[in-house]
């Protein structure tokens, strides 16, 4: 993993900002996407880890997550990317197993689109 990515996820653990179950996991998936041949760096994937560390948090804290206003709008933007959705979905099968949190379909489509960035050509 790319050293700002990896320090990005030390700063939240350090921080007592996530539990430490949910930075193993995180750090896991990001190994995996990287070893499937996705450059996964600060650039790329900062958002995805922070966004996935906190609302992993949040629900294993038992704090809700409400729908987004703008999930139609997410929605509508996955239905050119349903590779990353189903990617997104199986993350969230997986972190209900591991974790026993269970991601709701905002979160997911969230995740898709910060997955999608993830299967875009690099910048030249």
């Amino acid at each position: 993993m790319e050293g700002r990515l990896a320090e990005r996820i030390r700063l939240f653990r350090a921080g007592g900002r996530v539990r430490p179950e949910v930075a193993d996991f995180v750090t896991a998936e990001l190994t995996a996407l990287a070893d499937g041949g996705r450059a996964v760096t600060e650039t790329t994937a900062g958002l995805l880890t922070s966004h996935l560390m906190l609302a992993l948090t949040r629900l294993l804290d038992g704090e809700p997550i409400a729908a987004s206003p703008a999930d139609g709008l997410l929605a509508a933007e996955l239905t050119d990317h349903p590779q990353a959705l189903a990617r997104a979905r199986a993350l969230a099968a997986r972190a209900e197993r591991a974790l026993g949190a269970a991601l709701p379909d905002s979160e997911i489509r969230f995740l898709g689109l910060h997955l999608a960035v993830l299967d875009r050509p690099p910048a030249l």
